[in-house]
């Protein structure tokens, strides 16, 4: 089964627990105004590797996954565009008693009965997901990142409802995603679901924008900043404290 990623990382920290192999996907619906991976966006290019490579590639790394309480992230672009090489990936990984992750944003998320068998064989196989949930308002989030995102809430329910753990990621964009009205909106959502195990607030960054100009693209948050130490708290008391 081959896959087409944009790249690895072979000894991440911060895309779940312990160092992390993380596989970058190529293609995504999404066009998220702060995306600081632009080049993965484009569907059916980047590298094409068979899940063989991968576990060959990663086997190297294992005493120290183990040692870590770590494993594999599949990232993207976003992963759920790949769901047949996610799948023999997840099981090739679990044969080696590998924890197995998944970052997405949910934006292809569908009822679609294929997705839907899919997706669930997938998660048969995957220990915890880290989702993002970009903006609460649904207008707002079109604004952002191109698409509405009520399917991507839909997605958030379903893991809720199958128990599946998940790790809930904001990235705070002074101006774009840090109202607070949004955010206790955010925050309400969030308390619905019974399988969240972490929130995670992601401060705005402008480390990706070379990627925009190098591929001849204008970065819509030229002027944006990244948010302030009291920013930051403030979406801390409202999205992580009791």
């Amino acid at each position: 089964m081959n896959g087409y990623i944009h790249s690895i990382e072979s000894c991440g920290t911060v895309d779940g627990p312990g160092l992390r192999y993380i596989i970058f996907t190529q293609g995504c619906l999404l066009r998220c105004q702060f995306c600081h991976n632009p080049d993965t966006w484009e569907i059916g290019t980047g590298r094409e590797i068979t899940v063989n490579e991968v576990i060959k590639d990663l086997q190297s790394y294992l005493p120290f996954m183990k040692a870590s309480n770590g494993g594999i992230t599949v990232s993207g672009g976003e992963p759920l565009l790949q769901l047949d090489f996610l799948l023999a990936l997840f099981k090739e990984c679990k044969k080696l008693g590998i924890h197995t992750t998944i970052d997405t944003s949910g934006g292809c998320y569908s009822n679609e009965e294929s997705f839907q068998q899919k997706l669930a064989e997938v998660l048969e196989y995957t220990d915890l997901l880290l989702l993002d949930l970009k903006q609460i308002d649904s207008k707002k989030h079109r604004k952002l990142t191109g698409k509405p995102n009520e399917h991507i809430l839909e997605f958030a329910n379903y893991l809720s409802d199958r128990n599946i753990p998940v790790w809930i990621r904001h990235v705070l964009v002074p101006g774009i995603t840090d109202d607070q009205e949004d955010l206790k909106k955010l925050r309400a959502f969030i308390d619905t679901l019974n399988n969240v195990e972490k929130v995670e607030i992601l401060p705005y960054h402008k480390l990706g924008v070379y990627k925009w100009h190098t591929l001849g693209l204008k970065y819509p948050l030229e002027h944006v900043e990244p948010p302030t130490e009291e920013v930051v708290k403030m979406a801390t008391s409202i999205l992580i404290d009791k």
